[in-house]
């Protein structure tokens, strides 16, 4: 089924991240199919010149290839644009602090969006419109959605009336990626486990906007020694500093598999085999 990465210009990817690429890849490739790379540079905040470059130039250095040109989110906001005015959606003028105050005094999921804003009047809204700028979130109605994952089994979640264009006027990841997908044939969603909380919101967003549904296979992260999550904190752990061989061999290793290119592990890679436990990094030999 086709397949992608796409990764977030915020920083160089390290070795875990890297590994989730190759797992993209290799469930794209096994079948036949295509794979493609997106790089997501909605949030100007945090993206940084130079790391998208450096994101492909590593990709290709570890061996792994893909189809099209590689396809920028900021170049593509009018598709959006045409999404939004297409779900049902209300002004919300909560911060961050009022947000929290209000969802833990509610009953419902913990963290998720009490709805404060969903019944304001036309009144009140304007009112508050002279205050602060609003975002916009989907009415979802407290749906419930259900998936089953290629690699952590049946799954579920609550959907919240989220976010979809953030007060700052910037579209958020989850419509962004939904859209994204959509317009370019994606079947199947590889990536870290870590985002398998926003699954059920982008899945709910997909039917409001009659796409096909995909099929998702969320990997387990690489920790470090310490058990949590591979990052900065460990040391070295790019390929600025690890030799692309030998991190490809790492990640061989780490899967069962062997061979010393992408190409070759290919050969033995079984989507089925992907295992549901973390693996620890603790450096390369």
């Amino acid at each position: 089924m086709r397949g992608r990465f796409a990764p977030s210009p915020t920083g160089v990817l390290h070795v875990g991240n890297l590994r989730t690429a190759l797992l993209a890849w290799l469930f794209a490739r096994s079948p036949g199919s295509s794979f493609l790379v997106r790089v997501e540079d909605l949030d100007v905040g945090r993206v940084r010149p130079g790391f998208a470059e450096r994101q492909l130039a590593d990709m290709a250095l570890l061996g792994l290839d893909w189809d099209g040109e590689v396809v920028w989110q900021s170049a593509r906001t009018g598709l959006y644009e045409d999404a939004l005015s297409a779900l049902p959606v209300y002004e919300c003028f909560c911060t961050r602090a009022e947000i929290a105050e209000a969802a833990s005094a509610a009953h419902g999921p913990v963290g998720a969006y009490p709805g404060t804003c969903r019944g304001l009047s036309v009144a009140e809204r304007d009112a508050r419109r002279v205050e602060r700028a609003p975002a916009l979130r989907v009415d979802a109605g407290g749906a419930v959605v259900s998936f089953v994952d290629r690699v952590l089994g049946s799954q579920s979640g609550f959907v919240d009336d989220f976010v979809v264009r953030r007060n700052d006027g910037a579209f958020a990841y989850n419509l962004a990626v939904v859209v994204d997908d959509g317009a370019q044939g994606i079947e199947e969603v590889v990536r870290g486990a870590d985002l398998v909380d926003s699954t059920p919101r982008q899945i709910w967003l997909g039917r409001a906007l009659g796409l096909p549904e995909l099929s998702y296979a969320h990997v387990p992260l690489v920790l470090g020694p310490d058990g949590r999550r591979l990052a900065k904190r460990h040391g070295d752990v790019t390929l600025r500093d690890v030799p692309a061989d030998a991190a490809l061999a790492w990640m061989a290793a780490s899967l069962g598999l062997s061979g010393s290119t992408p190409r070759e592990l290919l050969a033995g890679f079984d989507a089925a085999s992907v295992s549901r436990e973390p693996t620890t990094f603790d450096g390369v030999r």
